[in-house]
């Protein structure tokens, strides 16, 4: 593991995708609002931290790697907070264009529960952005990277033509491309290195229903998903089950979970996505990127909140496993 982790710290991954800011207030409850049956909450403090796509780059640069995320930060003070966060960790930024508020999910949290959570964003339409201007966003990054992750969270910035021109500049340049897809989206992608839906994404991008209770399809759904988009690699990530391997539509092994305790799963999905990506374009085997990915979100959903990963965590865990 020393190794490879050696092999990632010389990357450099760029992230596409929907950025946005989670907000944490933190606080008691002991008390009954008189003015509606809701508990009143006494406010200890607040926290934030860059989410969705810019959290797959902190954990990219968390776990070692050089990361650049492009995505829309709005002219507010949220963006501006996004953006100072993610230079704190040494993230670079590549601004997209667009109008509106930076996407930002505040969370209420009671003794380490959360109570609700409030969003703030705009129309899709307001992150969107135009065909002609992907060459000039993209172009001259994709010959500097190792490897490109579209993280899709159905917000708008991604599309069909975005997806299908940055992946053959990557592939033109030998970059490795992933894809952490949500399928209501309805994406039209081909032929990425990787793509890592869960559970309930892999029955939607195999066209399939079926009740949660009912044990998973595995064959049909991986020979399903090969057919229609061609993943190189394709690995489901199954929570508690861990996660299922598939290569050419067949699935593999299934690698069990390594998470010893379970206190936020929120993330944990960033987490996988940039362990693989780091595993394989480092030269990892498809067995040995997924224990890498599965040591990383063990130790990421035993935390609360988004969180990251370092290397040291990752050599600790495998440590006590031992």
């Amino acid at each position: 593991m020393k190794s490879l982790l050696r092999k990632i710290s010389r990357l450099h991954v760029l992230v596409i995708g929907d950025v946005m800011l989670d907000h944490y207030i933190w606080g008691d409850a002991q008390r009954i609002s008189p003015e509606a049956p809701v508990p009143v909450v006494d406010v200890d403090r607040e926290t934030y931290t860059p989410g969705g796509a810019a959290n797959v780059a902190l954990n990219l640069a968390s776990l070692g790697a050089k990361a650049t995320i492009a995505g829309f930060f709005g002219n507010d003070d949220s963006g501006r907070r996004l953006a100072g966060l993610l230079k704190q960790k040494g993230v670079a930024t590549i601004a997209t264009p667009g109008t509106g508020a930076t996407i930002t999910k505040t969370r209420v949290l009671v003794r380490r529960q959360q109570l609700c959570r409030l969003d703030r964003e705009s129309p899709q339409h307001d992150y969107h952005i135009e065909p002609a201007r992907f060459e000039a966003t993209f172009g001259k990054i994709i010959k500097q990277v190792d490897a490109v992750i579209f993280s899709d969270y159905a917000k708008g910035l991604l599309s069909d033509e975005l997806v299908a021109k940055v992946s053959a500049m990557a592939r033109a340049n030998k970059v490795f491309v992933a894809l952490d897809p949500k399928p209501k989206r309805q994406l039209n992608f081909r032929e990425p290195d990787l793509i890592t839906p869960n559970r309930s994404e892999a029955l939607q991008l195999a066209g399939l229903e079926q009740a949660p209770h009912l044990p998973f399809p595995a064959a049909e759904v991986c020979a399903r998903i090969y057919e229609r988009y061609r993943p190189k690699h394709l690995v489901i990530t199954l929570s508690e089950a861990g996660m299922l391997l598939s290569h050419q539509g067949k699935p593999g092994r299934t690698v069990p979970t390594m998470a010893r305790e379970v206190f936020d799963v929120s993330g944990a999905g960033d987490t996988a996505i940039a362990a693989l990506t780091l595993g394989l374009a480092a030269g990892a085997s498809l067995d040995e990127a997924a224990h890498f990915a599965n040591v990383a979100s063990g130790v990421v959903v035993a935390k609360l909140g988004t969180a990251t990963v370092t290397p040291a965590e990752v050599l600790a865990h495998l440590a006590e496993e031992k």
